[in-house]
């Protein structure tokens, strides 16, 4: 696979590069690494923002300021002859404008390492054994010996700390740290960006917990918090998008003891609904499996999807549905 993917890759002039909706850490050093890689080996590269805007805490990142503000639809395709498609497991997930397609004159690679992704491209590299994709392509430079410079390293490293809970979830494994060791070796000011992710938020961002934090439910024997947040909320509120995070939400849930699944469930437009599945255990609690049931994707421990034409008060009532059904004994 190795070999077919570094082939297409010298044969290509015109490479595109995209982050996905909403794009968190992995995202975005995944893709900010390749564009140095490929950049550096004489490749004409373009990597956009797709459909969201860019986080601004990342924006210290180095290649940051590289990104183009387009998303998939604004593109002429036809002047690219390789889309390189990194943490990206379905093509709703390249686009929610509209049905993505590919021209026959573009070939694919995908890069992923969800459980949900059935392979999406041309050629497809998924290792669900990697905890983030930019352990996956780190692994995919070195066995091809692309020089990993202070600026790929920070990339990566900053996929990696972010995808991992900062070395919390599960897929961390020994190799991961030996990762890491190597990768802030070469970018030893790594602590810098931590911190200015981790400490650049707005003050919507306290108001946005303050309203979505009042709204916690309990279902299925309090196994299950749901907190919910609608569009005409965000509208009254006035808050900026960049403050609303549904990952977050969901992730402090499923940090309360006898919660097992943390929900977060936000209509960041007008019946559009972001729903974020975390879980405190994953053996017990395959969350991939529910949002696959539900049309959408992720890991055993994290997952989410994208829900149209439906209330607040109907998403939450479909989600304890299927986790009932898939569970029957969760509230017992």
């Amino acid at each position: 696979m190795n070999k077919k993917i570094w082939s297409e890759i010298k044969k290509a002039k015109n490479i595109l590069l995209t982050l996905h909706p909403s794009p968190d850490g992995d995202s975005i050093g995944s893709n900010l690494a390749f564009f140095y890689a490929l950049s550096n080996m004489g490749k004409k590269v373009t990597l956009i923002s797709g459909d969201s805007e860019f986080p601004s805490n990342f924006s210290t990142l180095p290649g940051a300021d590289k990104i183009i503000k387009k998303n998939f639809f604004d593109l002429e395709l036809s002047n690219y002859d390789l889309f390189i498609i990194n943490d990206i497991a379905a093509t709703q997930h390249i686009s929610r404008l509209k049905e993505v397609v590919f021209p026959k004159n573009l070939k694919t690679i995908n890069i992923d390492h969800h459980f949900s992704n059935k392979g999406i491209a041309d050629i497809n590299l998924i290792d669900t054994s990697c905890p983030s994709t930019s352990q996956l392509i780190f692994n995919l430079f070195k066995s091809n010996k692309i020089k990993i410079t202070p600026d790929i390293a920070a990339c990566l490293f900053i996929g990696l700390y972010t995808d991992t809970g900062g070395f919390k979830y599960s897929g961390t494994t020994y190799k991961t740290f030996q990762i890491a060791t190597e990768l802030t070796k070469l970018y030893p000011d790594f602590t810098q960006l931590i911190f200015d992710i981790e400490n650049n938020d707005h003050p919507d961002r306290l108001k946005f917990l303050s309203l979505i934090l009042n709204s916690i439910e309990n279902y299925l024997s309090d196994s299950v918090a749901i907190a919910s947040l609608d569009h005409q909320s965000i509208k009254d509120n006035d808050l900026n998008p960049t403050a609303v995070s549904s990952s977050d939400i969901a992730n402090l849930l499923k940090s309360i003891t006898g919660w097992q699944i943390g929900i977060a469930v936000i209509e960041y437009q007008s019946n559009n609904i972001k729903v974020s599945f975390r879980t405190r255990d994953s053996s017990k609690f395959d969350l991939s499996q529910i949002a696959a049931a539900l049309g959408g994707g992720g890991h055993k421990a994290a997952a989410g999807l994208i829900i149209k034409d439906k209330s607040i008060d109907e998403v939450k009532k479909l989600i304890v549905k299927t986790i009932k059904k898939i569970y029957p004994n969760i509230d017992k």
